[in-house]
Order: C-alpha cells, then sequence, then structure tokens
C-alpha cells in the first residue's frame, strides 16, 4: 500500500530545545575575546539560520576577520560534541510516536551542520523511524532555499503540496511556502505568532500534540 503521508520538522525550536547550550558556547568565545556577551533568552531571535547567521547577529556588523574568528573558535567549543542541556521539548516524542503509528513518512530539515543534526537525532529520537534526516551542507542551499525540502518529500514519493512543514521561525514559514508545502508554525520554540504569521504560516500551534487535529 501506497504510503502518501509525509512532514518534515525543523530541528532547533521545534523538536529540540538547544538554545541554552548554543548561548552557553557563544558566550563562552565571545568573554574569550572580550566582546559583549547576551542574556540566554536573547538568542532565541540569534538562531534558525545557521553558524553564519548566529555570528553575524551577536557581532552586529563585524570585520570579515572577526566574523571568521567568532564562528571558528564557535565551531571549536559546541561542535565537538552533543550537550547535555539539549533535550526534546515536551510532547514531541509522543507526537512522533503517533505520527509513526499513523505511517507517516517523517523528515527533519536543519541549519545545523548536516553531522550534528543527524546525531542531536541519533541521540535523542533514536527508537522513531525518522527516514530522512539532513543538516546544513555545502552543496546545497540553507533554508528558505526549499531545494532540500523538495529532494525529502521527492524521496518520500509524496507531492509538496500534500505535505507538510513544521518550524519554529520566519526561515521555516517561508521554506514551506518556497516549496509549496502545508506550513504549521510552534510557539514553544524560538519566536512568536506575530512572525510565523507574518510570514505565511497557515497553521499555529501551541503544543507539539496539536498537529494531530491539522494532519487529520
Amino acid at each position: 500500500m501506497k504510503n502518501n503521508k509525509a512532514i518534515i520538522f525543523d530541528l532547533d525550536g521545534t523538536l529540540i530545545d538547544s538554545v541554552l547550550d548554543i548561548a552557553l558556547c557563544m558566550n563562552e568565545v565571545l568573554k574569550e575575546l572580550n566582546l559583549k556577551s547576551y542574556e540566554i533568552e536573547e538568542y532565541n531571535y540569534f538562531l534558525g539560520g545557521g553558524i553564519d547567521v548566529l555570528v553575524n547577529n551577536v557581532l552586529k556588523n563585524p570585520s570579515e576577520e572577526l566574523r571568521q574568528t567568532v564562528s571558528e573558535k564557535f565551531q571549536a567549543v559546541y561542535e565537538t560534541t552533543l550537550h547535555s542541556n539539549t533535550k526534546a521539548y515536551e510532547g514531541v516524542c509522543e507526537l512522533l510516536q503517533e505520527l509513526q503509528n499513523q505511517n507517516f513518512n517523517i523528515g527533519v530539515l536543519s541549519n545545523k551542520p548536516h553531522k550534528f543534526t543527524q546525531g542531536y537525532v541519533e541521540k535523542i529520537f533514536k527508537e522513531f523511524n525518522l527516514k530522512e534526516v539532513h543538516g546544513q551542507k555545502g552543496h546545497i542551499p540553507k533554508k528558505p532555499d526549499p531545494t532540500a525540502a523538495i529532494n525529502i518529500a521527492k524521496s518520500f514519493n509524496v507531492p509538496c503540496q500534500d505535505t507538510y512543514f513544521v518550524g519554529d521561525t520566519k526561515v521555516d514559514m517561508q521554506t514551506a511556502n518556497n516549496a509549496n508545502m502545508i506550513s504549521i508554525g510552534v510557539l514553544w520554540g524560538f519566536r512568536d505568532e506575530e512572525e510565523l504569521r507574518q510570514y505565511g504560516a497557515k497553521y499555529i500551534v501551541k503544543e507539539p500534540l496539536d498537529i494531530l487535529s491539522i494532519i487529520k
């Protein structure tokens, strides 16, 4: 029987709560370089676009040399291990289990580097059959470019217009719309409802299990 149900999730701010570890690592780098550090909650507005965007956001119009230095130091600190503070949001595992029970094709698409996207999925969600897991790769444009999302839908043999895309930032909503997918914005992540609606969220959910009422 053909499986024609598909859903793609963003990772950070959607499936996993990772802001604390990212903030702690970046603040460590900034303090080492005698640069301004930030409160943890401020990082909610710095994340979502990958390392380059994070570095630009914390430095505010840096020189290319400084940008490169901070990026390299951050990667050396953050990307040497899977961090213990990073965990699944409450209700996410229950959602994934129900989606699996309903025979959904489940994918993950993140702007986090591919190796670490895979690492966190394998560590936190190893009991689930997440068929396509993709992070940032040099040869494929980052979100909101739709290329990677479209490729995932093709691998599931499900039309884009029948595929759900779930995320917590404008980048995710733009990705969904650029790929002609059904966008679901979540309110437990890094951004607020205003941003999600402004960038075209078709649905807004407050809790992970709320998604089940949309996909029925």
